[in-house]
């Protein structure tokens, strides 16, 4: 985490919500858009009679605000857009345990060892390729070939993303330091196109100004649902690379939630089958809730993609130290 961030964060702390214990409603900070989650919190708001009050924001900026407010905090429940910036809060210490039959809806994977948060939603690391231009055959089977000389120019990569840190972080963890910051520097060596964002890659692709880039698997599905017709698809790295690692949104309750009750109700409401097919069908992602089908369709089930095993707590210690890393590369610049 970055002085930079921190600054917007302490910026976005102005006039902040009260809390539970104060207003009588439920805050949440949240990492996912107002247009994404607004019509979820209104369910549940209007079957449960709760009143919510909701602050929007970068994800890493909000676990920073979080984290800067400390015991201050109005924040009951924090929902996060990447594994990283739940696991910076609970390295703080700032979640608190979740009741077992909450977990137990979630495969061990997505969930917190310790049982500070739970994940909502899964989304997988793929490559997103241009069917006119390539044919999946001439993809890199892993994502360390990528500074291989086959593949000079041909791609894009998101380095300032937060799924993109995620899996520099795991790249690390797995890897080591030295290895990734060699893989950072061959990608920027081999010409690697640089993107602010995910979307911005598949758009890229699809207009064949890129022949493939790295990309959550739900960008894609985004664009193919808007247009049928773009000339793009999704293909998986190999088995157990690290390319495909599976990455989570995610929930957890605050150190400072007022009603505690309240806000296991609302996590609690975030696993039921309402809110699952609801993230299926609206955001194209996995539903991680035992009984609830992905809409997906250009991609295997969960349960038969065989991705590296991943520690997903410990991704938010690392941020900052993965920020470093990439800038030391010289790839943000690229």
């Amino acid at each position: 985490m970055v002085g930079a961030a921190l600054a917007v964060a302490v910026a976005v702390a102005a006039g902040a919500a009260c809390s539970s214990s104060e207003s009588g409603a439920l805050t949440i900070y949240s990492g996912r858009t107002q247009e994404l989650i607004k019509p979820l919190l209104d369910d549940f708001a209007d079957t449960t009679g709760t009143d919510i009050e909701v602050r929007y924001g970068e994800t890493a900026d909000l676990a920073l605000l979080i984290d800067e407010e400390g015991d201050r905090s109005p924040a009951d429940v924090f929902l996060s857009q990447s594994p990283g910036a739940t696991g910076f809060l609970d390295s703080k210490g700032r979640l608190t345990k979740l009741p077992q039959a909450i977990l137990d809806q979630v495969d061990a994977r997505f969930r917190a060892e310790d049982g500070d948060w739970v994940g909502i939603s899964g989304r997988v690391r793929v490559i997103v390729y241009n069917t006119e231009l390539v044919d999946p055959s001439e993809l890199p089977p892993s994502v360390f070939d990528l500074a291989q000389p086959e593949y000079e120019g041909r791609f894009g990569v998101a380095p300032t993303n937060a799924s993109f840190l995620d899996f520099v972080t795991a790249m690390r963890e797995q890897a080591g330091d030295e290895r990734t910051l060699q893989w950072l520097e061959g990608i920027k060596d081999n010409g690697a196109v640089t993107y602010a964002n995910n979307i911005a890659i598949v758009e890229a692709v699809g207009r064949g100004e890129i022949e493939f880039g790295l990309v959550n698997h739900y960008y894609n599905e985004e664009v193919k649902a808007e247009d049928p017709d773009s000339p793009t698809a999704n293909h998986l790295f190999e088995t157990e690379d690290l390319g495909g690692i599976i990455l989570v949104t995610a929930a957890g309750i605050l150190d400072t939630a007022g009603d505690r009750a309240e806000a296991r109700d609302f996590v609690d409401f975030l696993l039921s089958k309402q809110a699952q097919r609801y993230y299926a069908d609206e955001t194209l992602e996995y539903p991680l809730a035992a009984g609830v089908e992905p809409s997906i369709t250009d991609l295997p089930p969960l349960d038969e993609i065989v991705a590296p095993e991943i520690d997903l707590s410990s991704l938010g210690g690392e941020l900052e130290q993965t920020k470093a890393l990439i800038e030391q590369s010289g790839l943000e610049q690229a």
